[in-house]
């Protein structure tokens, strides 16, 4: 079993900062085996100064650092523009000569980028409409996987068909994560007992490693001290 802190922001959904420093640091020293410092709101030269910062205090732990760049969207308080729009546009996508500036400059481990992939909506009044099945750029993923050298990360992988997924799995892809799926899956339950909400994310965590043919995948990475 292996514990990851995701999506420490710099600055929040409602634009305020965070202590995200303080936030790391605490779960470097519980023994968490791996975090993310999100800090894709800022401009470029802000997220390298952050996500330096992060990767700096686990420098010697042995706890690799995931950084973001790129805009994922989907967690906006309005709504998406429609998503052709956006694919085609590429608007948010990550670009490839600043991942190889802010990979080189970071020191980060993991890289979550954005190809396409968004993020499920956790507002109230969206977060129970379907997702969208999301598309993948794979060529533009190649030029990523080539510029940074390191494992990329994919957010949003709740609804994109798996034949994208496959492709991005052979494509630089190292780790996905998937949360829509899961969560819909624990309020279906969570009215009857957090007993059944708890079991019915633990089959539906089965079912996607299943779907997905990801089972024994996954592997000890440790950075670099």
């Amino acid at each position: 079993t292996r514990l990851h802190l995701d999506h420490v922001p710099v600055i929040d959904e409602d634009g305020k900062l965070v202590d995200y420093l303080s936030i790391i640091r605490e779960a470097l020293s519980l023994g968490y085996d791996s975090v993310m410092v999100d800090g894709s709101r800022l401009p470029l030269a802000g997220n390298i100064e952050a996500t330096a910062a992060v990767c700096a205090a686990a420098r010697g732990t042995g706890i690799p650092v995931e950084g973001e760049l790129g805009a994922v969207l989907g967690h906006e308080a309005g709504p998406l523009p429609p998503y052709e729009e956006l694919f085609s546009s590429k608007r948010g996508f990550t670009d490839s000569a600043e991942a190889r500036r802010f990979v080189g400059e970071t020191g980060v481990d993991w890289l979550s980028v954005a190809i396409g992939n968004i993020h499920g909506a956790i507002t109230p009044a969206a977060r129970n409409t379907e997702k969208l099945a999301a598309r993948l750029d794979i060529g533009h993923l190649v030029e990523l996987r080539k510029a940074t050298g390191i494992p990329l990360v994919l957010h949003g992988g709740s609804g994109i068909p798996h034949e994208y997924l496959e492709k991005a799995f052979t494509n630089g892809i190292a780790k996905i994560n998937i949360g829509t799926d899961i969560r819909k899956a624990f309020e279906a339950k969570m009215d009857v007992s957090m007993a059944d909400a708890r079991e019915a994310v633990r089959i539906r965590v089965h079912e996607i490693v299943s779907e997905l043919g990801i089972a024994g995948s996954a592997v000890v990475f440790r950075a670099e001290e």
